[in-house]
């Protein structure tokens, strides 16, 4: 990303909401939403490193609240909220650490809920294991603060492999739900 341009984008941008970018309190402006662009849009440049995996295998391995944090691609506003992963090692397992990075590479992009469960269902899946189960609860400031202005939440899942079973399911959510 080029910081430079982000700047002057960003003042450029605050002339013509008409505020003054030279005013005390937007002085710093344009640089610190360029730092944070950078960090909350570092999902396009990210490695998951899922490649790194112990000899283990398990029935079933549970990642329960893992938080995200994105963008609306449709409004550029915050959405966030938890990720559940499931998944059915096949004689390897993931670090958590691991699991949360896969969340943060494509949550930290311009997205949408749906998609940030799909793209990280298929990410796991293509590891080798034999199923794996994302579920995403969000909140969207993009309709909380603007259009039917409403505090709905959103859920968005994806199943792959033996999670595409019924029983495999039903147990699944018997384990989310054990908090």
């Amino acid at each position: 990303m080029d910081k430079e341009r982000v700047k002057k984008l960003v003042r450029e941008l605050i002339i013509e909401i008409g505020e003054d970018p030279t005013r005390e309190g937007l002085k710093d402006t344009p640089r610190r939403i360029a730092d944070a662009y950078t960090e909350i849009f570092s999902g396009y440049d990210s490695d998951s490193e899922l490649s790194v995996q112990f000899s283990e295998d398990s029935e079933m391995v549970v990642a329960k609240n893992i938080q995200f944090y994105s963008m609306c691609e449709h409004h550029m506003l915050p959405f966030y909220g938890t990720i559940q992963i499931a998944y059915i090692p096949n004689g390897r397992v993931f670090g958590i650490s691991k699991l949360v990075r896969v969340v943060e590479k494509f949550s930290k992009r311009l997205q949408i809920q749906e998609r940030i469960t799909k793209n990280v269902a298929d990410e796991i899946y293509a590891q080798g294991v034999k199923g794996v189960a994302v579920m995403a609860e969000g909140e969207h400031l993009c309709m909380k603060m603007r259009g039917v202005r409403n505090d709905a939440q959103m859920t968005s899942s994806a199943f792959r492999g033996v999670f595409e079973d019924q029983k495999t399911k039903e147990e699944l959510l018997k384990a989310i739900q054990n908090k």
